[in-house]
C-alpha cells in the first residue's frame, strides 16, 4: 500500500489495521482508506471555538504566547501571560472551577470547558445505597385512551407505581425524534434527530383516542391520528409557545423546518429534494418556511408538548421517591436522511455509515445504516451538536445510557456502496468528549451508563471507570468459562441487569424461545439446543449458590420460577444499581428486538399486557419486585 496514503489516514484518525475477535490483525484496503478520507474532508488548521481542560491542571492549547483574559462563568476575571511550550502550543495556568469560561487571547475568543474528574455517580445520587430500577420500552406501555401507543403519560403512571414499590430509576428506550411524515420508520435506534424528541410520545389532549387493544403497535396506523389530535389543540399564537421557540432558538427552528419540508416533499430523503432546499441556510428554505409558518410552528409545538410530558414523568418519578428517576437513552447514530444530517451539515459524517467489523456471530460484519457526528466537525464547531444532544437528553432525566459507548473513542465506518467488511475504525476525540460528558453529568446531577458490551479498545474499561461512567453487567455474559459468575463478584461501579432489549428475556431464554426464532429464521447453529440445556443447569446452580433459588431445577416450561430467581440473583450483585427489564418483572417470553432482523421479527412493536398503573400490582409481579428490593437491601 502507498505509504503516503497510510500516513494521511493515520494522521486523520483512521486506523489502517484492525484486530478481530481471534486476535488476528487485518490491513484496511487502499480503496477503503481513500473513501473514508474523501468522506471526512480536509483537516482544519484553525482551532475550534471550544477546548476542554481538567480542573486544576494546566491548560495547553494551540496558539502563540502573549497576554490573555479569561471571564469565568461566575463573572470573575483572570488575566495573565500564556507561556510558549516550544511546539506551537501555549500553556495557561490551571483553573479550579468547573464550567464554561471565555478566553480572549490575541483578539481570538475561545470557550474553555473546565471539567471535573468524574461524572455524578450512582453512589452520590443514592447516598451509597444499593438500589434497583426497571427498564421499559416506552411504546409498549398502555393506558386508557392511548390510541394504540405507549406515551409519556403512561410512563408517568408507571413511575408512580414503581416508586411506590421501592424503585429508584426507570430506564427507557430512546425517545429521539423520528419522522412525523413517515411513522412507518419507527426504530428508536435509527432516529431523525438525537437532539429533538419523538412527538408521538406527547401525552394526548382530552378527549383521548379510542382504546386499541392489539398485541403490537401499528406505527403507521397510530401516528397520524395522534398528530391530528394534537393539532386540534394547537394555537400558533400561544405566548408560551412563542417563549419556548425563543428559548430554543435556531436548532428548534431548523428541525421544525425540516419536518415541514419533509412532509411537503412526500417524506422523501432530503438528498433528493431540489438542490436549493438541501441546505438549512438557503434563502429558499426561509421563504418556504414563511409560506408554511403554521406548519413550522406546529412542529415546534410538538416539541414543546413532548418535552412537557417528559418533565411531568420525571417529576412524578421524583415525587414517588426515586433518587434518580428517568434514565434516558442516546442512540449511537441517526438516519443519514434525517433532521440532524440536514440541520448540521458541517458537523455530521456524510457518505459513511457506522456498524461493526466481522465477529463470531456476524461473519459479514454489520452496517447499521446510521451516521453520526464527524470527529473533525465536532472540533471545528466547538462540539455544539454533541453538547446540545447531551443537554437535551439530561434536561428532564436523572441519568443517561449511552448506546455503544465505545463510539466516544472509535467507530467502525463503512463507505457508501461498500460492504460492512470493507470498513475501518475512525477515531474520535475521546478526551474532549469524556470531559464534556463529565461536566454535563455534574451540572445536571445525572448518572451516566455506558453500553460497553462487545469489543472495546485497549484500556477503555479503565477510562470509563476513572471518569465515573457505569458499565453494564448482563447476567448472560457474567461467566467464568462454563459457569456463571457469583453476583457478589460483579463490578461495583457498573449496573447489573438480567438482560437487554437485544437479548432474550429470562423466561424466553429458559424456554428456548430465542432459539425457536433463530431456527425459524435460519440463524440457529446446529448445537445450540445442547449448549442451552447445559447452560440451564449452570444457571440454576449459580442461582442456588447465591441463595436466590432452592430445590431442583424447574422444567423448561416454568420460566416464571426462573424469573423469580434471576431477580433475586441480580439483586445480590455488588453493583451499585440493578435494572430489571419490565419483561423480566412480568416473566414474559418475548424480547423487544432481535438483532439481524427487520420485518422478520416484530421489533419495537410489542405491547405490555396491562395498563401501566396496574402492571406491577399483579401478585406474582409484586412478589418478584419485593424479592429484588429485599436482595438490594441486604
Amino acid at each position: 500500500m502507498n505509504q503516503s496514503l497510510v500516513e494521511l489516514a493515520e494522521a486523520a484518525g483512521i486506523a489502517t489495521r484492525w484486530r478481530d475477535v481471534y486476535g488476528e490483525y487485518h490491513d484496511v484496503s487502499a480503496s477503503t482508506l481513500e473513501a473514508v478520507l474523501a468522506a471526512i474532508g480536509p483537516s482544519c488548521s484553525t482551532p475550534g471555538s471550544l477546548i476542554t481542560a481538567e480542573a486544576g491542571s494546566a491548560i495547553v492549547m494551540a496558539g502563540a504566547p502573549g497576554p490573555f483574559r479569561i471571564v469565568l462563568e461566575d463573572g470573575s476575571i483572570r488575566e495573565g501571560h500564556a507561556e510558549d511550550t516550544g511546539d506551537g502550543r501555549i500553556r495557561l495556568a490551571p483553573i479550579e472551577r468547573d464550567g464554561y469560561h471565555e478566553l480572549d487571547i490575541a483578539g481570538r475568543q475561545t470557550t474553555i470547558a473546565v471539567t471535573p474528574s468524574r461524572c455524578w455517580t450512582i453512589a452520590e445520587a443514592t447516598h451509597g445505597r444499593k438500589v434497583w430500577g426497571l427498564a421499559a420500552q416506552l411504546y409498549g406501555l398502555r393506558r386508557t385512551g392511548d390510541g394504540g401507543l405507549g406515551d409519556l403519560a403512561a410512563l408517568r403512571d408507571l413511575a408512580r407505581e414503581a416508586g411506590g414499590q421501592g424503585a429508584t430509576a426507570i430506564a427507557i428506550s430512546p425517545i429521539h425524534a423520528l419522522f412525523a411524515a413517515s411513522p412507518e420508520h419507527f426504530s428508536p435506534y435509527a432516529p431523525s434527530s438525537r437532539i429533538h424528541l419523538n412527538a408521538l410520545y406527547a401525552p394526548l389532549p382530552s378527549p383521548d383516542l379510542p382504546d386499541v387493544s392489539g398485541e403490537f403497535v401499528d406505527w403507521a396506523a397510530v401516528g397520524r391520528p395522534r398528530l391530528a389530535a394534537l393539532r386540534r389543540t394547537f394555537d400558533p399564537n400561544d405566548p408560551r409557545l412563542t417563549d419556548y421557540r425563543r428559548m430554543h432558538g435556531l436548532p428548534l427552528e431548523r428541525h421544525a423546518r425540516f419536518e415541514t419540508l419533509h412532509a411537503l416533499h412526500g417524506a422523501r430523503q432530503w438528498q433528493s429534494w431540489p438542490e436549493n432546499l438541501r441546505s438549512p441556510a438557503s434563502p429558499d428554505v426561509a421563504r418556504l418556511a414563511a409560506e408554511h409558518a403554521d406548519d413550522v410552528a406546529f412542529h415546534a409545538f410538538l416539541q414543546w408538548r413532548t418535552e412537557a410530558g417528559m418533565a411531568a414523568a420525571q417529576a412524578a418519578a421524583r415525587d414517588a421517591g426515586m433518587a434518580i428517576g428517568l434514565i434516558a437513552d442516546i442512540a449511537v447514530g441517526t438516519d443519514p436522511s434525517g433532521s440532524d444530517a440536514w440541520c448540521r451539515p458541517t458537523e455530521m459524517l456524510h457518505d459513511l455509515t457506522i456498524g461493526a467489523p466481522p465477529d463470531l456471530i456476524n461473519k459479514s460484519g454489520q452496517n447499521w445504516g446510521v451516521t453520526t457526528f464527524s470527529p473533525r466537525g465536532l472540533i471545528k464547531n466547538g462540539f455544539a451538536g454533541f453538547l446540545e444532544m447531551l443537554r437535551a437528553t439530561l434536561r428532564h432525566a436523572g441519568g443517561v445510557r449511552i448506546d455503544h459507548v465505545m463510539g466516544l473513542a472509535r467507530l467502525w465506518v463503512v463507505p457508501r456502496g461498500m460492504a460492512a467488511t470493507e470498513g475501518a475504525y475512525l477515531h474520535f476525540p475521546l478526551d474532549d468528549m469524556l470531559r464534556l460528558v463529565r461536566l454535563e453529568s455534574r451540572r445536571h446531577r445525572a448518572i451516566v451508563i455506558g453500553e460497553d458490551l462487545g469489543t472495546l479498545p485497549d484500556g477503555f474499561h479503565g477510562r470509563l471507570r476513572d471518569a465515573g461512567l457505569a458499565g453494564m453487567r448482563v447476567l448472560w455474559f457474567e461467566r467464568d468459562g462454563e459457569r456463571f459468575r457469583e453476583p457478589q463478584h460483579w463490578s461495583p461501579d457498573a449496573v447489573a441487569m438480567t438482560s437487554t432489549h437485544d437479548l432474550p428475556t429470562v423466561a424466553g431464554w429458559w424456554r428456548g424461545r430465542d432459539l425457536e426464532w433463530r431456527s425459524k429464521l435460519g440463524m440457529k447453529a446446529h448445537d445450540e439446543d445442547r449448549i442451552r440445556q447445559h447452560d440451564r443447569v449452570a444457571l440454576w446452580d449459580a442461582f442456588r449458590a447465591s441463595g436466590s433459588a432452592h430445590g431442583e431445577i424447574p422444567p423448561v416450561e416454568d420460566g416464571a420460577a426462573v424469573a423469580d430467581a434471576a431477580a433475586a440473583h441480580v439483586g445480590h450483585a455488588a453493583c451499585a444499581l440493578t435494572i430489571l427489564p419490565i419483561e423480566d418483572a412480568l416473566a414474559l417470553p418475548e424480547q423487544p428486538n432481535l438483532p439481524g432482523t427487520i420485518d422478520e421479527h416484530p421489533n419495537w412493536r410489542r405491547r405490555l399486557p396491562a395498563p401501566a398503573d396496574a402492571l406491577l400490582r399483579r401478585p406474582d409481579v409484586a412478589s418478584r419486585l419485593a424479592t429484588l428490593h429485599h436482595a438490594r437491601s441486604t
